[in-house]
């Protein structure tokens, strides 16, 4: 019983953060400005939002159930899937033609909880070195790329209340260069005393600095500037900055309800704080017949500093082969202004 109240009481303090933040005042707003922070933090891609549901939804995600895109969004939804174990592969037509891709799976071992595993990549399209010189290439090309390798727990730790981890390893590389760093999620979820009300909250990618190393910033040094007297061609590396990573908070609400026979509505807010931007807002809806055909509508980044993101919607479609398996189809659509749009797809199996 003290457990439960202790729970209560944290996400009740949760909420009221929230409330605060979404309520802030125009003098506290101004202060936000002055102290933003953007581009102050590495892994930028870790950012990026996974799930065509999620997209579709805008975003709310922190205390929605029943998608393993959840090991992303907040780890302890794990705990709160099906009994069966659930793959799914996540692509993305990001901006300015770079490829975003997600993959992940879990299953549930019993008593023991449920177990995940998953992988972010990012690309972007190999192109030519242009230089002063040689603006239409010196005959070198040039390419980057970002990736995260993620291992997951969930447990239910009462009827009610959940919590879940993910451990990753993250690498960008710019061409010869590379930084790698470690993280870790944590979330919790609370299967409230209302029917059909969800809170939940989570801190994403708590973990190491990131600094650029590679061939490209070494070189040989003579530190007395004639090679004739002392040391010469000492080897020696350029000094890089090290950054944080985007560590994020996020604390939402979720409500499921049934309003007619075979129809399901789910209607959820998310508050997000991140420490190199303002805070903001996700909100998202979500309508199903029969668990069968989806449709979804949201809104991305609300009070979001110059935020181009906006409306966002999908559509899913989820089939059931009997006694074999649940094969998952899902579009997510974001508009983000003057960059255009980003188009998500996903394909999962539920077996």
């Amino acid at each position: 019983m003290k457990i439960m109240r202790s729970t209560r009481a944290t996400l009740a303090g949760a909420l009221l953060l929230a409330f605060l933040i979404v309520n802030a005042t125009p003098a506290r707003a101004q202060l936000f400005r002055s102290t933003a922070k953007v581009g102050t933090t590495a892994a930028q891609f870790l950012k990026i939002g996974v799930g065509a549901r999620a997209l579709g939804m805008g975003g709310a995600q922190a205390a929605v159930t029943g998608d393993i895109s959840s090991i992303y969004w907040n780890p302890a939804a794990l705990s709160r899937m099906q009994i069966n174990s659930e793959l799914t592969f996540n692509h993305a037509n990001w901006l300015a033609d770079i490829n975003y891709d997600f993959a992940a799976g879990a299953m549930p071992i019993g008593e023991l909880g449920t177990f995940g595993l998953s992988v972010i990549s990012m690309r972007v399209p190999e192109d030519i070195v242009r230089t002063v010189d040689f603006p239409n290439g010196d005959g070198r090309k040039w390419d980057a790329s970002s990736i995260a390798f993620g291992l997951s727990y969930a447990r239910n730790l009462t009827d009610r209340f959940s919590i879940g981890f993910t451990a990753k390893y993250i690498r960008d590389a710019v061409w010869s260069e590379a930084a790698n760093g470690f993280a870790v999620d944590i979330g919790t979820l609370y299967m409230s005393e209302i029917p059909g009300l969800t809170l939940g909250a989570s801190i994403s990618n708590f973990g190491t600095k990131m600094k650029l190393e590679g061939r490209d910033l070494q070189f040989n040094y003579d530190p007395d500037g004639d090679i004739g007297s002392g040391p010469s061609n000492i080897p020696s590396d350029l000094r890089t900055e090290t950054f944080d990573l985007p560590l994020t908070f996020r604390i939402g609400v979720a409500y499921e309800i049934t309003p007619v026979e075979d129809i399901r509505t789910t209607f959820a807010v998310d508050a997000t704080h991140p420490n190199d931007n303002t805070e903001y807002v996700n909100a998202g809806l979500e309508a199903t017949w029969k668990e069968i055909i989806f449709g979804r509508v949201g809104y991305k980044s609300l009070f979001l500093r110059d935020s181009e993101q906006g409306l966002t919607w999908g559509v899913g479609v989820h089939y059931g082969i009997p006694n074999v398996a649940t094969i998952k189809l899902d579009y997510g659509f974001a508009d983000y202004g003057r960059l255009k749009n980003v188009q998500y797809f996903s394909l999962g199996v539920r077996l």
